[in-house]
């Protein structure tokens, strides 16, 4: 209220400043007399706007002969013939100017008496949290317990590898069905034989003198060492060769075993009914001098 009134008053001050000298002081003096008399803050400024107008139209309009005239009325009846006329002077640039300052003083109002803040705190919804639930996701199975494989290994008789021999023998064992004998029971089930040939030495397989140490070959000692290896389907091995007769020296044994490290992958596999399967076997490595 006092800033709407203190801004009114100074509207009047200066519209009355800007009007005739003769004519200033008394105008002043009846509009702030007539400004106190106002009461509400749309009726003060409406009457400090119209002073401004009815300053801009007296200046427009007074002249030197009607000066004396104008000179012995008095200030309200100016004012009011001026004002009679305010409303049809009023252009649409006056109108928005009158419009702008009244929106800025109820803008001015609203932030002094705390009208915005309320508004603004009945406008915003109030913020709510919503929670986010994490999702798990599903562990993975437990895994499967492992399976335990028996290793069958089927040992057979242990072949002599002759080292004037280019290629070995294939033994070949023949599983005769069982005979039936002539009783009163019941005859049993005739199973088919399973044609199965051993495993050995096959075909790449390395020389045998390559492999016959040369102390022993300068010493002239012989020997046959018997060896025990384990092969896969492939003719490989599938574990560390072993020594499984000794030949009583030493240096033979050790070169029965490299050449039998060193045929892997040139190992005929043991076959039943034609298919590879893999086994265990032992085989005899000769080292004879062919020249004494």
């Amino acid at each position: 209220m006092k800033k709407s009134e203190g801004l009114a008053r100074w509207l009047i001050q200066q519209a009355a400043r800007t009007a005739p000298p003769s004519l200033s002081e008394r105008l002043e003096e009846e509009w702030l007399a007539d400004l106190e008399v106002r009461r509400g803050c749309f009726e003060r400024l409406r009457l400090a706007v119209g002073c401004c107008w009815a300053t801009r139209v007296i200046a427009y309009e007074h002249c030197a002969a009607s000066v004396a005239a104008a000179a012995t009325a008095t200030g309200s009846k100016t004012m009011s013939a001026y004002m009679e006329h305010d409303e049809a002077y009023f252009s649409r640039r006056s109108v928005a100017l009158l419009l702008i300052i009244a929106l800025h003083v109820v803008i001015v109002w609203a932030f002094a008496s705390g009208l915005g803040r309320t508004v603004l705190i009945n406008l915003t919804k109030p913020m709510t949290v919503v929670p986010v639930v994490e999702r798990t996701l599903p562990k993975d199975p437990p895994p499967l317990p492992p399976v335990a494989f028996t290793d069958v290994r089927i040992k057979l008789p242990p072949q002599e590898v002759q080292v004037d021999t280019e290629h070995d023998p294939d033994p070949t064992l023949v599983i005769a069905p069982p005979i039936p004998t002539h009783d009163s029971g019941p005859v049993a089930t005739v199973v088919n034989p399973v044609k199965r040939v051993g495993a050995g030495p096959g075909n790449g397989f390395p020389n045998t003198e390559d492999y016959y140490p040369a102390a022993a070959i300068r010493a002239g000692l012989e020997g046959a060492p018997v060896v025990h290896s384990c092969v896969d389907e492939k003719g490989r091995l599938s574990a560390a060769p072993t020594l499984a007769k000794s030949s009583g020296i030493s240096s033979l044994d050790e070169g029965a075993l490299k050449l039998a490290r060193a045929g892997s992958g040139h190992y005929r596999p043991m076959t039943e009914d034609g298919r590879p399967v893999s086994s265990c076997f032992d085989f005899r490595v000769t080292f004879h001098l062919l020249t004494r």
